[in-house]
């Protein structure tokens, strides 16, 4: 079981380093920044859901509780993914990471992380008999 959080773990990490990619190279130049990362938000999540959708059965989870549990432990690994990213990898400050987090800033980073919290549960209840 923890071996198949793991992978999906690392699934949603490529997926999402992939997206964020595709974004800057391919929605940026067309759209701005600004309209990109929203679109981004929701193209994200959609992929976190279909991600999900083929991998959270196979989990074994039997709960709701436990669905939850894991939505959370996602969103957890993807937000800490992100800082990774930023800090190590783009050598961006906590400040110019933190608006990333903010939707007042217009990034709606964090709305596509709480609705990550959510979506092994949604995924639970549309499999279920």
């Amino acid at each position: 079981m923890l071996l198949r959080i793991a992978a999906l773990c690392l699934l949603l990490a490529s997926a999402e380093t992939l997206h964020g990619i595709a974004r800057t190279t391919l929605l940026v130049p067309r759209i701005g920044k600004g309209r990109a990362i929203k679109l981004s938000a929701l193209i994200g999540t959609l992929l976190a859901f279909l991600m999900c959708w083929w991998w959270v059965p196979g989990i074994g989870l039997r709960s709701a509780g436990a669905h939850l549990a894991l939505g959370l432990g996602l969103a957890a690994f993807m937000a800490g993914h992100d800082v990774a990213i930023g800090r190590w990898l783009m050598h961006k400050s906590w400040a110019k990471m933190q608006p990333g987090f903010d939707p007042r800033s217009g990034n709606y980073l964090l709305f596509g992380l709480l609705g990550l919290c959510f979506i092994p549960l949604l995924v639970w209840l549309g499999h279920r008999p």
